[in-house]
């Protein structure tokens, strides 16, 4: 792996806000899990919470006009402007043939974005999620045969005795709710605890779905167990079942769903447009968080091999950076931005970008910019930190601009245009 200078960070042509607010959200890679309460509460607080849900149930009117800021990088001057807000911990972005968009909300909302900005009353269908750490509903992609099918597939957390996993679903979309609600894929063994759910989701060009997910954090030793989901990304059709050419069909011991192996938690996936291939990133724990492209039947190595450390100790983790038969990642971030939401830039509207990498960061508050030569990083760039907002999902619309999601209970969807 190739070293990068370190990247260097964009220059606000307006005076930057106040400083970020610290917070654990902030403090490493994985803190990224919004509060909740499980236990008893007092009845002011339950009257509290009635009202802010019935508040989250209406719908959004649009938001009052914020002023547009302007943000020169190396390669573009943009005008970043809130297309909405009023979301709640958003986590991912797809855009509908009509010019409408749906969102999901981590607690467990799907909602629709006008194109003025209006957000619509929740989306009636959605399945029952786990909404506790990092868990709720997660990722969102349409069909790709949506225009005539009118299918959507949900990652979420899934409630489980034992406590949860990582489930997808299917539905058809009506333009309103969803029907036909059926759960295609189930992650094996479901665990306790709230964190490391994975959730994004890819189809191929073959119109196959890539799903990662996560090692559950307390687990971390199962992402070399091919006996188990964790730590892995799967690859099935659009029914749930699997493809014959999976690389580990017919292996003993083997789950004939999974692609590839020894991943932490996945939480950027995105195709190369010219390639095909699947690219994704994840997050190590203090350090080490990792850009590769995941091939079939591949091990990525953790926990064996990692640039990470272990929190509070320092302590290294495995047996160090490399190892035969392991890959290694084509970059990784030390100190931990925390990596999350990615997408290839193969649009016109900002020529200075074609054919880069676009990687949020929550930890880092901020949008990398990622140069590439084929398969190997040539140099980063460090954007719109000067916002100070966490970005959890980045997309490019079909209009050719960006759209980011912020990790907020009073989440937005930011549009980058060029000026």
């Amino acid at each position: 792996m190739a070293a990068i200078r370190p990247a260097p960070t964009d220059r606000p042509a307006e005076p930057p806000p106040g400083p970020a607010r610290t917070d654990a959200s902030a403090a490493g890679c994985d803190a990224d899990a919004f509060g909740s309460r499980t236990g008893p509460q007092r009845p002011g607080r339950r009257r509290a919470g009635a009202l802010l849900a019935a508040a989250l149930a209406a719908p959004v009117l649009p938001a009052r006009a914020q002023p547009a800021t302007t943000v020169r990088s190396a390669r573009a001057t943009l005008e970043v402007t809130e297309f909405a807000r009023g979301l709640q911990h958003p986590w991912s972005l797809t855009f509908l043939p009509d010019g409408r968009k749906l969102v999901t909300e981590r607690p467990g909302r799907l909602r629709l974005v006008e194109p003025d900005g209006r957000l619509s009353a929740p989306v009636a269908g959605v399945p029952p999620v786990l909404a506790r750490g990092q868990g709720g509903l997660l990722g969102l992609v349409l069909s790709p045969g949506f225009a005539t099918d009118r299918t959507l597939f949900l990652s979420y957390a899934e409630p489980t005795p034992a406590g949860g996993r990582t489930a997808v679903a299917r539905a058809e979309f009506d333009g309103a709710g969803l029907r036909e609600l059926r759960t295609i894929f189930r992650q094996q063994p479901d665990a306790s605890g709230g964190n490391h759910w994975g959730g994004r989701m890819v189809f191929d060009r073959d119109g196959l779905l890539f799903v990662t997910l996560g090692d559950r954090f307390s687990l971390r030793d199962k992402a070399q167990d091919l006996g188990t989901h964790l730590g892995k990304i799967v690859r099935i059709r659009p029914d749930g079942t699997v493809p014959p050419d999976n690389p580990f069909v017919g292996r003993a011991g083997a789950l004939p769903e999974i692609w590839s192996y020894g991943h932490r938690n996945v939480q950027g996936a995105a195709l190369h447009p010219s390639t095909g291939r699947l690219w994704t990133h994840e997050h190590g724990p203090q350090g080490g968080d990792e850009l590769n492209v995941a091939r079939a039947g591949r091990n990525y190595g953790w926990p064996m091999v990692t640039f990470g450390r272990e929190y509070g100790t320092g302590f290294r983790i495995g047996e160090g950076t490399e190892r035969a038969g392991m890959e290694s990642p084509l970059l990784q971030w030390t100190p931990s931005i925390a990596p999350s939401g990615m997408a290839f830039y193969d649009a016109d509207r900002i020529p200075g970008w074609k054919g880069q990498l676009l990687v949020g960061a929550l930890a880092h508050r901020s949008l990398y910019r990622i140069e590439l030569d084929g398969e190997r990083v040539t140099g980063q760039e460090r954007m719109l930190e000067s916002l100070g907002r966490r970005i959890r999902d980045v997309s490019v619309g079909p209009d050719g601009l960006v759209y980011l999601l912020t990790d907020e209970p009073e989440g937005a969807i930011l549009k980058l245009a060029p000026r």
